[in-house]
C-alpha cells in the first residue's frame, strides 16, 4: 500500500469525500487518500433526512443563507459567494444526481434515497482513483519542514497537504490542540426539550405554529411546535436549541419557556378576538368550541388550565376567565428539565476557533498546508440541509486553494 500521498483527507464523511473528488477533478495527477476511523464511510449522509439525505436548502442568496448559522454567520459570507446552494445543485446535476425542492425549502435527491448520494460519491472516487482506507484511526499528527506525517492504527503516511474533515471528533480536536490550535468546547446544538406538563400530556403528535421564548433571556424562535411523549420538539424548538446552544448548556438544560400557541398574535389581539367569540357563540360551551384554528385537544387543555369548566358558556365568561385564557394561549409558562437528542442528526456547537482559519482558502493560519472542511470548525446550523451546505462549500474552497498552489 502506498503510504506517500500528495494529499491526505482525514474523515470519510460528506466534507471529506466532496473535498477529495473536487481536488482530483481539478488536478487529475494528484495522489489522494481518504482515511476513515470507522468500518464504513458516509454514515451521516446515509441517515440524514430520515434516510433521504437533505443535501442543501433552496436559499440562493449568500447573505440570507448565512442567517441559518448560529455559529459561522460572519465567516461564511465570503465562502458562500464562492460556492452556494445553487452551485451545489449544479454540481450534483453534473454528477448525475437531480435534486428537488420540498415545500419548506429543503432539497433532496429526486430518488428520495441517500444511497443516490453515496453511490455518486463512491463512483467518483473509484473513477478518480482516490484511495479510501477504512479502519484507520489517526493516533498522531506531526509536521516536518516539508510534509505532514500521519500515524494511524495501521500505518504511517506522509503527505504535502493535509485536510481535516473529521466533524465533531474530540480526539482529533485534541491532536490539533497539541499543534497549537484552540478549540471552542463542544456543546449539543440540535435537541428537544423535556417538559412534563398537564397541559400537553397525552397530546403527542400534535403540531402547531408557535413562538417560544426562554424566560429571562433574549432567546426566541418561531416555527411549528411538535408535542412528543417527552415534551416539545419541532422546527421551532430545534431553532431555539441551535441559537441557544451555549446559553442553555450554561443553564444545565433547566429553564422556563413562554409559549405563544397563537404564534404572532399578541395578548391584546387575542383578547379582542375572544370577546368577539363571546358575542357570536354566546350559547356554546367554551371548552367544546375551539378558536384560532388550534388543535381541539390542545384548546381543551388550555381552557381547563385557565380554570374554565365544561359547563361554562361563552356568554358566561367573566373578565378574569378571559384574561386567564388569553394568558394560557399567548404566554403560558412551561418548565424545561433536560434535553433529548434529536434523532441521529446530532450536531454540536464547538470546534476549531474560527479566527485561526483563513476563510478565503480554508487553510489554517497557524500551520501551513493544513486545511479544514465541515463541522470540525466551530460552525453549525439549524436543520434543513445547512450543515451539509457548509461541508460542500468548505470542500470546494479547499480544492480550489490546493489547485492554485
Amino acid at each position: 500500500m502506498n503510504s506517500k500521498y500528495d494529499i491526505i483527507i482525514i474523515g470519510g464523511g460528506a466534507a471529506g469525500f466532496f473535498t477529495a473528488i473536487n481536488i482530483v477533478e481539478n488536478n487529475p495527477n494528484l495522489n489522494v487518500a481518504i482515511l476513515e476511523r470507522g468500518k464504513t464511510v458516509l454514515e451521516k449522509v446515509r441517515i440524514s433526512g430520515g434516510g433521504r439525505c437533505n443535501v442543501t436548502h433552496a436559499c440562493f442568496v449568500p447573505n440570507d443563507l448565512v442567517k441559518f448559522y448560529p455559529r459561522g454567520e460572519r465567516e461564511l459570507k465570503g465562502p458562500f459567494n464562492q460556492f452556494s446552494s445553487g452551485d451545489t445543485i449544479e454540481w450534483f446535476e453534473k454528477h448525475g444526481v437531480e435534486l428537488k425542492i420540498e415545500e419548506d425549502g429543503r432539497m433532496f435527491p429526486v430518488s428520495d434515497s441517500s444511497d443516490t448520494i453515496i453511490d455518486c460519491f463512491m463512483d467518483a472516487v473509484k473513477k478518480l482513483k482516490i484511495d479510501v482506507l477504512t479502519n484507520h484511526s489517526v493516533q498522531e499528527l506531526y509536521k516536518t519542514e516539508t510534509h505532514w506525517k500521519v500515524t494511524t492504527t495501521q500505518d504511517v503516511f506522509t503527505c504535502e497537504n493535509l485536510v481535516m474533515a473529521t466533524g465533531s471528533n474530540p480526539k482529533i480536536w485534541e491532536l490539533l490542540q497539541n499543534l497549537g490550535h484552540s478549540i471552542e468546547e463542544p456543546v449539543p446544538s440540535l435537541f428537544t426539550f423535556n417538559v412534563k406538563d398537564v397541559r400537553i400530556k397525552e397530546l403527542m403528535g400534535i403540531s402547531t405554529p408557535a413562538t417560544v421564548k426562554v424566560k429571562k433571556s433574549k432567546l426566541e424562535a418561531s416555527g411549528p411546535l411538535l408535542i412528543t411523549h417527552w415534551g416539545l420538539s419541532g422546527p421551532g424548538i430545534l431553532r431555539l436549541s441551535a441559537w441557544g446552544a451555549r446559553e442553555l448548556a450554561d443553564k444545565k438544560y433547566h429553564f422556563a419557556i413562554m409559549v405563544n400557541w397563537l404564534n404572532e398574535t399578541s395578548f391584546d389581539e387575542a383578547i379582542e378576538a375572544l370577546k368577539e367569540s363571546k358575542e357570536e357563540n354566546a350559547k356554546k360551551s367554551v371548552l367544546k368550541y375551539p378558536q384560532f384554528e388550534l388543535p381541539k385537544r390542545l384548546w381543551e387543555n388550555l381552557v381547563k388550565a385557565a380554570g374554565i369548566t365544561e359547563e361554562v358558556k361563552w356568554a358566561d365568561l367573566n373578565k378574569n376567565q378571559l384574561n386567564a385564557l388569553t394568558e394560557q394561549l399567548t404566554n403560558g409558562e412551561y418548565q424545561v428539565n433536560g434535553k433529548s437528542t434529536f434523532k441521529e442528526e446530532f450536531v454540536t456547537a464547538g470546534g476549531i476557533q474560527l479566527k485561526e482559519v483563513n476563510f478565503k482558502t480554508m487553510e489554517s493560519k497557524l500551520l501551513p498546508n493544513l486545511y479544514f472542511a465541515g463541522e470540525i470548525l466551530n460552525i453549525d446550523a439549524i436543520t434543513g440541509g445547512f450543515n451539509f451546505q457548509n461541508a460542500w462549500t468548505g470542500g470546494f474552497i479547499v480544492a480550489e486553494s490546493i489547485a492554485k498552489q
